[in-house]
Formats: C-alpha cells, sequence, structure tokens
C-alpha cells in the first residue's frame, strides 16, 4: 500500500475566533503545499474561551457559519481536515457538545464524533480545576472509522485517550489510525502525555494522532503542546516543538499489516477470562439489594429538596422510593436514582437496572397497601416532561377506578394539598411494614465494614459513655452520633469514637 502523507497541527487558540481561523488556514494551507493529503487540527481549534459563559455564547450550530469556513479551507486547499474539537451549540441546546468533525477535499462533513469522556481534574497543590460537564455534554456513540486517503480513521478527542476500551472497540471496528486531538493541561501533559498515545498505539496496533494546543491562552488556561504520531510498534515518529506549527509524517499500512501478522494480539484477546462489562469488583452489591429502612435523623437529597429518612419506605444503595408531598391518588410514590443525575442517559447501566427492579418491588408493595386494578407510571426526563425538581424521578400511581378523572386537571385542583411531614411519615410506616413482610431481605443485616455497621440506637448499660439513649441518632460498632444536651444552635450533633 502506499504511504499517505499527512499534517499533524500545533496552536494556542485564544477567545478571539476569527484570529484561530487565520492560524488554522495558515497551517492548513502551508500543509497542503507541502503534500499532505489530510490534516489534523487540534481539539478547541475554534477558540478557547475565558469563562464557561463566554463558551457557551460563542458556540455555533454545525451548519453555522464557522464550521462553513472550514468546509471551504478544505475544499479551496483539496485537503481533507480533521476538526479535532469544535464547540457546537444547536437552537435550544444548554449546553455545548465537544465535536470532532472529518470533512473531506469537497467541503463536505463525512462523520462527527461528540466527546464521550468529558475531562474532570482536581490538583488542589497545583491550582488545577477543570469541569467539562459544568458547559458540555458527553457523546453517546463509537463510531466506525471514516476511509480517508491516509487510512481509516478513528475519532477520538483527548481525554479519551485514558479509556483503553474505546481504542479497542474502534480496532475492532477496522480503524487503522486512532486520533486523540487535545488540549492537554501541563501538569497532566508532563506525566501522561507520551505514555498514554504509546500505550493506545502499543496495545491497538494503530497508528496514533494527537494534534495539540500549547502555551498561554489566557490568565487562566495554559496547554503541554507536544502534538504527536505514533506508530503502531510504540515509536514516536513525529513531534512537534514549541509554538504554532505543523510537521509531516508517513502512514506506512504495509508496516502497519506487517506489525499486526507477526503479532496477532488482537486473536489473542481471552473473552472467556475477562469482560469488563462482567467483572463486579468486591464488596459491590447486587443491582438493587435492599438496605435496612433508613433513620429518621438522615435526609436524602432530591434536587433542592432534602427528603427525611422517615419518609423513605424502600432503599437500596442506587435507589430510594418514598411517599409524596403532594400525591394526586393514594398510593402516589416517587423513585429516584442516588446518584444526581437529572436525565436517565446520565445514568451508567446498573443504576438503571436498579431503578427499574426498585419499581418493580415498590409495585408489589403499593399492590398490598392499596389494590390497584392497574398502575400508572411516568419518568419526568427533563423540563419539558413536567419536571419540576433537578433530579430525574419516577411517579408511580395506583389506579383505580375514577382516577383517570383525578388526574385530568390535576395541576388546577385545589383540593390537592401540601401535606405534613406528619403525614407523609405515617403512610411510609404503614409501607415499610408491608415491604417487611414481602422482602425478608429487610430484616437481614447487610454485610458492610465493621466501622459502617449500624447498630440499634441504643448504648450498652456498662458503656462509659453517659449518653441518654433518647439522644442518641446512629450508632456504629466504633462511634456514635447523638444530639448535643444542651446545644448553642438548635439540631447540634456530636460525634464521639470509642464507644
Amino acid at each position: 500500500m502506499k504511504p499517505g502523507l499527512l499534517a499533524v497541527t500545533q496552536m494556542t487558540a485564544v477567545q478571539d475566533k476569527e484570529t484561530n481561523l487565520k492560524t488554522c488556514i495558515d497551517l492548513v494551507q502551508r500543509a497542503a503545499a507541502a503534500g499532505a493529503k489530510m490534516v489534523f487540527l487540534p481539539e478547541a481549534c475554534d477558540y478557547i474561551a475565558e469563562s464557561k459563559e463566554a463558551s457557551l455564547q460563542l458556540a455555533e450550530p454545525i451548519h453555522g457559519p464557522q464550521v462553513t469556513r472550514y468546509r471551504e479551507l478544505a475544499a479551496s486547499s483539496s485537503v481533507w481536515l480533521s476538526l479535532g474539537g469544535i464547540h457546537i451549540k444547536e437552537e435550544g441546546d444548554e449546553k455545548i457538545s465537544n465535536t470532532h468533525i472529518i470533512i473531506n477535499d469537497k467541503g463536505d462533513i463525512v462523520s462527527t464524533y461528540t466527546k464521550g469522556h468529558l475531562f474532570s481534574v482536581h490538583i488542589p497543590e497545583k491550582k488545577l480545576h477543570l469541569e467539562e460537564s459544568n458547559y458540555a455534554t458527553r457523546g453517546q456513540a463509537i463510531n466506525p472509522p471514516v476511509s480517508t486517503p491516509v487510512g481509516e480513521v478513528a475519532l477520538g478527542i483527548c481525554y479519551d485517550m485514558r479509556f483503553p476500551e474505546m481504542s479497542m472497540i474502534q480496532r475492532k471496528l477496522g480503524a487503522e489510525i486512532l486520533t486523540f486531538p487535545s488540549a492537554f493541561t501541563v501538569t497532566t501533559g508532563l506525566a501522561h502525555w507520551e505514555a498514554l498515545l504509546r500505550a493506545r498505539a502499543i496495545e491497538s496496533q494503530c497508528y496514533v494522532i494527537a494534534a495539540a494546543q500549547t502555551g498561554q491562552h489566557n490568565s487562566k488556561r495554559s496547554s503541554y503542546g507536544h502534538a504527536m504520531i505514533v506508530d503502531p510498534w510504540g515509536a514516536v515518529i513525529g513531534q512537534a516543538s514549541e509554538g504554532t506549527c505543523f510537521f509531516l509524517a508517513e502512514i506506512n499500512l504495509d508496516y502497519l499489516q506487517k506489525v499486526r501478522k507477526e503479532m496477532p494480539v488482537l486473536t489473542h484477546r481471552r473473552h472467556d477470562l475477562y469482560n469488563l462489562e462482567q467483572v463486579t469488583p468486591p464488596h459491590t452489591p447486587h443491582v438493587c439489594q435492599l438496605l435496612p429502612q433508613p433513620s429518621p435523623y438522615v435526609t436524602y437529597q432530591f434536587g433542592q429538596v432534602s427528603v427525611p429518612g422517615s419518609c423513605v419506605f424502600l432503599k437500596s444503595r442506587l435507589s430510594q422510593a418514598f411517599v409524596n408531598k403532594k400525591p394526586v391518588v393514594p398510593g402516589h410514590t416517587l423513585i429516584t436514582p442516588e446518584k444526581p443525575s437529572k436525565r436517565l442517559a446520565d445514568l451508567l447501566p446498573a443504576e438503571v437496572s436498579d431503578v427499574a427492579q426498585m419499581t418493580q418491588k415498590t409495585l408489589k408493595i403499593l399492590l398490598k397497601a392499596y389494590n390497584p386494578t392497574s398502575y400508572q407510571i411516568g419518568i419526568q426526563d427533563g423540563p419539558s416532561a413536567g419536571q419540576t425538581i433537578d433530579h430525574l424521578h419516577m411517579h408511580l400511581l395506583p389506579m383505580t377506578p375514577g382516577s383517570i378523572e383525578k388526574l385530568q386537571g390535576h395541576e388546577q385542583d385545589r383540593s390537592i394539598r401540601w401535606r405534613e411531614t406528619s403525614e407523609m411519615e405515617e403512610e411510609a410506616t404503614r409501607l415499610r411494614n408491608v415491604a417487611a413482610d414481602i422482602h425478608s431481605s429487610l430484616s437481614i443485616p447487610v454485610d458492610t465494614p465493621k466501622c459502617l455497621k449500624l447498630q440499634k440506637p441504643v448504648l450498652p448499660d456498662s458503656s462509659a459513655i453517659n449518653i441518654p439513649p433518647e439522644l442518641l441518632v446512629v450508632k456504629t460498632e466504633l462511634s456514635c452520633a447523638y444530639f448535643a444536651p444542651h446545644p448553642v444552635l438548635p439540631g447540634r450533633i456530636l460525634l464521639r469514637d470509642g464507644v
């Protein structure tokens, strides 16, 4: 196979999109003149903003003027472009999508990929705090590689390089070249940049291309640089020097096939021994393993609302069922995941399974408690679905004759009122009793570490700590929490170890 010549670029993007576009035009035109068939631009080649607000404001739709000008650049230069990460924001979107776009030499968009792994790092001693999810949404798919003049190109972005499973899936899909256009921090770049890129190349037996941001973007942000290309044997065959620049490299697909033939690691993988999806870490509970009923002194966060533990009647490690503050029909209850996710798509598969099984268990409780003829189950997944609490939740409504009429126009029904906590606790207690009759596991102690194993909130008479039982909130084998006998402020709780 004839090697394909490509160009890997490095630049220092700023907030001004026009300045960055001029830099990209210069790099692309010079690379094309040098014979490159495809030019790889880094993540955030359109801009790096000085604030979250500015980043959201500057983003454009994929068919907006910014991407259109890059398409015109590809066509006028007769070169394929990899736009390593463009801030895309369609009309109505609250956040941007960090999107890798491949454009052919005719100016057509042939593939897009939205960054699947959003960067999150907090290193206080380095004063490094970045949380990409504050302004970006994560992608939901790994795309097949794209046929280009330099080979089969798989799309990734920056932080994706830390997840080898993604690279191996791309290899199985036919990838010959993995791409990780990046804006790596200086701290993580010094420690991990080359090691990660070489590891991904060696284990996948692919070329790895990483265009890069470099230098000081603004007073808050700087990038590591060192744009790089690694061959399938793990050798670095090209690396950028300092500043804005590009370098050329050849992709030798004959050499790639030689490496794969001489060491066919893909065929040696033992899927019968290891499959990450089937691995359960030690001490990880089974999905929807029910826990003992929560203490009335514990609260659970439901969006911006705190739910007393006394109102929760069924609890697992990943979700909970609790009575409703304003039920439309008798037995109208709610189920939420423990994780404060706003959307169902944000949950992990185990969390989705847990919520589904929690729903099934709750329905059995409601059947015995209210004897409905049917159920209505609704997921409020986003504000347009009626979600007023920023926390994914499910409504379970036991239905009897006349319930449908009750539901219609219930938002204007003034007879439906907010309940007092005592009323909610009374219903929750009744449902807890029903749950205990149905689910025998609620009476079986959960195997938790010794320091977390809860005891009945009563101290033995021989205890050296003189705490009246009525003040005790919760007790473990090694410590306890109790209300202060003479609190300075209402609700003051003290902790004591060595009990």
